[in-house]
């Protein structure tokens, strides 16, 4: 605000020697220059004389050129000190709103719009920052607009209240354009989403869609929202164009309209006229600009309601952690009557069960039986509704659970392979200092996948392509197995981890797994029984309960359920 004062007053200062310049050519004048024809800017003269300045033709120009000049300085300041605002404004929200997407509720997360954290997070925030400008640019020309009224007030107040009238109601025409686009900008946003949601399901599901021919039919699906999208934006670029286009001849009607009242009914001089119009063309000008950069403001104003409730809505639902650090994994997981639900719908109904430090325990049972939600609620994804889970005698709700959860290695059915080299898919873009390298061979020799890397033209700094696709599946889920065991953890969660792969491979992994038995607490969910034949303990759910647990051969005997499992298994 203060900058921008001060590029209006040097301006303003600069414009009000033009008014000397015009009495020096008036030959009614006679060339001299009188101060009182300059109103309450007659101190401007007054102040050039006390100093001992001659008011001839070199001096007005020169303090002409010193009032432009500073005013040049100060406009350079003032646009440096904008884009280092804008930059911390938008910065601010972007880790804002990736902090508070690490912290989301995997419960909720679930649940939520995946276009619209993809497009709030890319396209919204671009917006938000158009938003930013065009709010700031309307701020800092009301500053100017106020200026230079004070100016237009100070040579000629008269005129110049005459004109700020006129000025005024012309804001009548241009608040019919603002609501209009007020309109379009929730309707621009909310069309947005959808097309981001679709995108990111046609990415993902690329190759159903290719291999079943629904690409094409999908793909029209797209460019229908993309038309949609489109019909908004050049109804928004309609209402810009005409406010651009009416704002000068609005001007201009203003002033001729204002002068020849002032001339004909009130017989004012024109030279203070002149001198008051130089200052009021300008604040006119600015207020039109004022109306025009507050529309588009308006035009983007939906990204910044929808970023608003977006980060609200991200913040209310944060975790909670607990103020206690998790170190290392000493003794045992505790379950005492567990119970959870999604919604209305109780998965979990009365789990205890204990699980010992460096156990293998195997989740069973039918689908729907419980044993995802089990798992999510051991490796802290869910928060339990009512009962306790212990870990090393300690509730889970006391630890900072990021400080447990960094203990944990987690491998899906379908492996996470980033779009980079094995190296950085591996130690997660650690710096390859000699140590992590070292850690990186370990990890590599533990997954069984070190000969096939160190054979590959490039070895570590081969890159996986797009989900991994430049390596078969095996050779994927080794990858993330060896991501885990790199973190140097203390649990394993495997689920499913196997299931999508061909018997032989199968059994290779499995092979690696029962190498690391007894060096990690490894947690497996499987619907092939083979893969957790070897386990320590198996644990079969039924409905949500705990209907058996024992060794492979203990449950094979005491339940008729995992004994029919194991037939269809054959096993």
């Amino acid at each position: 605000m203060a900058l921008s004062i001060g590029v209006g007053v040097l301006d303003g200062f600069g414009l009000a020697m033009f008014l000397p310049l015009l009495q020096m050519v008036d030959s009614r004048s006679g060339g001299d220059v009188d101060s009182e024809q300059m109103g309450n800017l007659s101190f401007l003269i007054d102040g050039l004389e006390s100093i001992g300045l001659s008011l001839n033709l070199q001096t007005v120009l020169l303090v002409m050129l010193l009032f432009f000049s500073l005013k040049g300085v100060m406009k350079f300041f003032e646009g440096l000190y904008k884009v280092i605002l804008q930059q911390r404004f938008i910065r601010q929200i972007r880790f804002s709103n990736i902090t508070l997407l690490s912290g989301y509720r995997y419960t909720d997360f679930v649940n939520s719009d995946s276009g619209k954290i993809q497009n709030t997070f890319s396209g919204e925030v671009d917006r938000v920052n158009q938003a930013y400008r065009a709010y700031f640019k309307t701020y800092q020309y009301g500053v100017m607009v106020m200026v230079y009224m004070v100016f237009a007030l100070m040579a000629n107040a008269q005129f110049a209240l005459f004109v700020a009238v006129g000025g005024a109601l012309t804001n009548f025409i241009f608040n019919i354009f603002y609501k209009k686009t007020k309109q379009l900008s929730k309707k621009y946003t909310s069309q947005s989403h959808s097309f981001q949601g679709l995108l990111i399901q046609m990415v993902a599901n690329f190759k159903y869609l290719k291999a079943s021919g629904l690409i094409y039919e999908y793909g029209r699906k797209l460019k229908n929202s993309i038309t949609g999208i489109e019909v908004i934006q050049r109804r928004l670029g309609t209402l810009a164009a005409a406010l651009t286009a009416i704002r000068e001849p609005t001007v201009i009607l203003v002033v001729v309209v204002v002068i020849l009242v002032q001339v004909n009914l009130f017989g004012e001089s024109l030279g203070l006229i002149i001198l008051s119009l130089l200052f009021f063309y300008r604040a006119l000008n600015f207020l039109m600009s004022v109306q025009n950069y507050w529309n588009s403001f308006l035009a983007v104003s939906g990204s910044l309601d929808n970023m608003t409730e977006f980060t609200e809505e991200l913040a209310r639902h944060q975790e909670t952690p607990g103020e206690k650090k998790f170190g290392r994994f000493n003794h045992e997981l505790q379950l005492n009557n567990l119970n959870f639900s999604y919604g209305s719908a109780h998965v979990l109904k009365g789990i205890s069960l204990k699980i010992k430090r460096n156990e293998t325990v195997a989740l069973v049972g039918e689908s729907g039986s419980g044993k995802t939600t089990l798992m999510n609620v051991l490796s802290g994804l869910l928060q339990v509704n009512t009962g306790a889970f212990m870990i090393d005698g300690e509730d889970i709700q006391s630890y900072d659970i990021r400080s447990f959860q960094q203990r944990i290695g987690y491998i899906t059915q379908e492996p996470v392979i980033f779009n980079d080299t094995i190296f950085n898919n591996i130690t997660f873009w650690d710096e390859p200092t000699e140590k992590n390298v070292a850690r990186f061979h370990r990890a590599l020799e533990m997954a069984s996948i070190y000969d096939f890397v160190m054979g590959l033209p490039e070895k570590e700094q081969a890159t996986l392509g797009n989900n991994g696709i430049m390596v078969s599946g095996g050779q994927k889920q080794r990858l993330s197995i060896a991501r885990e065991l790199y973190k140097e953890v203390d649990f394993l969660f495997m689920d499913e981890a196997t299931s999508a792969l061909d018997s032989e491979t199968e059994k290779s992994i499995q092979e690696n797994i029962d190498q690391l038995k007894g060096k990690y607490t490894i947690i497996i969910i499987a619907h092939r029984l083979s893969t957790v034949k070897d386990a320590d303990r198996i644990i079969y759910l039924k409905n949500g309960v705990v209907e058996n647990e024992g060794s492979f051969d203990m449950l094979k005997e005491s339940s008729n359920r995992f004994k029919k499992m194991v037939e269809m298994n054959n096993l």
